[in-house]
């Protein structure tokens, strides 16, 4: 779908002409303080779910949420949310992200979209104290549990289990690569807890870009339409184990050059799509035994494959698996490859686009229609609840690494947003509307 631009409005104001908002220093003082959490050497973070790094920064969330007025609760997955409730009966508009990271991450991934839902949260409670908001939904602050997926799989763990994608009590069992499982890893940092969480009305995210079409186009806000067609293989290549001394190059059943051969065609079956239309990797590549003097014995890897229609992604896979074959054939190992973690391409519901645009015109910023490539909390919410997602700038498209880098101005216009949109929710302008849903298949094509 082509990237529409939304013209800029009228300065932030309120029809009772009483000006609000949050507090932009404090907030901006938290957001910094949340990077000593996991820190590394290279400005990054190092938060992987479950490990005390995580649990802190997770910590220090609940204190500075019962600071700010919030109750706070864990549901049995280990999401965490902050409450403002102002109505007994009423749900809630849920918004955050996550405070988990990748392997030496960036500091904004996830972790920005928590501490400005927390503050914008924060301004609204304070005006319906004032008087000057009158809700029909209360507020819950969320911090989900395993977006990134890093140690444990699948990606976007905690929200899927809330939404209903995934079970509970089988996701807890889910273990790392050294056999911890979720819920000792939860029970490590204190926060097994009980029950399904607080009710949804309605959902909404802030979150670095991580791409470069924001920064290209010079607008500080994207409004999120819809997500890609997602997928991935786990693939295992098995040779023979051997001397690498003794073993004639002839006789030897190598998994690790079979499996090079197979990352190489991972990279170059995007030579068969148009440019920026498909994105492909592997991200995770084990090798056994991993010793000097063994022909390795079997390669294990994951291949990530991403395109904007589902059509490209299933002609991405054929080709590879026959790639595969091939390539096992002439290296005399055994590959297979097994379906895993697909999503299909989300559409977010227009009226809540339309919101979001209304939004950036309270606060007097112009907005532009994006896709996205990466996976968020917001996708299995947008599954249950009207859900809305909003991106700001990435520096040079950046992130899952230690350079990734947002401004303070770009950081506090999405708050801005981010608080005139919750607004909006919290009164009740997607009360009945539908959630959004996988797009049609002719519409794909």
């Amino acid at each position: 779908m082509t990237e529409q631009s939304t013209s800029s409005g009228s300065a932030p104001h309120r029809a009772d002409g009483d000006a609000w908002g949050p507090d932009r220093e404090m907030f901006l003082r938290d957001f910094h303080h949340t990077t000593g959490f996991g820190a590394t050497e290279a400005g990054g973070i190092d938060r992987q779910a479950g490990t005390p790094e995580h649990g802190q920064v997770r910590d220090w969330f609940e204190s500075r949420a019962e600071e700010l007025g919030f109750t706070v609760t864990t549901d049995e997955i280990g999401n965490i949310f902050a409450v403002s409730r102002w109505l007994d009966d009423a749900p809630c508009v849920v918004v955050g992200s996550h405070l988990d990271s990748q392997p030496l991450g960036g500091r904004f991934d996830g972790t920005y979209g928590v501490v400005a839902a927390l503050h914008a949260a924060a301004a609204l409670d304070a005006a319906v104290s004032a008087g000057t908001l009158v809700p029909r939904f209360n507020v819950a602050v969320v911090d989900w549990f395993n977006e990134e997926g890093a140690r444990f799989p699948p990606s976007i763990m905690g929200s899927s289990v809330y939404a209903g994608l995934l079970d509970a009590d089988r996701t807890r069992q889910t273990r790392d690569p050294q056999g911890v499982t979720v819920e000792e890893a939860l029970q490590s940092i204190g926060r097994r807890g009980d029950g399904p969480g607080p009710q949804a009305a309605a959902y909404a995210e802030i979150h670095i870009e991580q791409g470069r079409r924001l920064e290209r186009a010079e607008v500080p806000i994207g409004i999120v339409e819809r997500s890609w067609h997602t997928q991935k293989l786990l693939v295992s290549v098995v040779g023979e184990q051997s001397h690498t001394g003794a073993t004639l190059m002839a006789d030897r059943r190598d998994a690790l050059v079979a499996a090079s051969r197979a990352v190489i065609a991972v990279e170059d079956v995007v030579r068969h799509f148009e440019p920026e239309s498909i994105v492909t990797s592997v991200g995770k590549f084990d090798v056994e035994p991993n010793s000097p003097i063994v022909v390795p014995r079997q390669v294990d890897l994951v291949v990530d494959l991403r395109a904007d229609r589902r059509q490209d992604v299933e002609r991405a896979r054929e080709l590879l698996l026959n790639e595969f074959a091939d390539i096992a054939a002439r290296s005399r190992v055994e590959i297979s490859a097994e379906d895993f973690d697909v999503r299909p391409v989300q559409t977010f519901p227009e009226a809540g686009l339309d919101l979001a645009a209304k939004a950036c015109r309270d606060v007097g910023v112009e907005s532009l229609r994006l896709t996205t490539l990466a996976g968020h909390d917001s996708i299995p919410m947008n599954r249950i609840v009207p859900a809305v997602m909003l991106f700001v700038p990435s520096a040079d498209g950046v992130s899952h690494c230690e350079r990734e880098f947002t401004s303070d101005a770009d950081l506090v216009t999405g708050l801005e947003v981010l608080t005139a949109l919750v607004t909006r929710l919290v009164t009740g302008e997607l009360d009945g509307v539908a959630p959004g849903g996988r797009l049609q298949e002719a519409e794909e094509a």
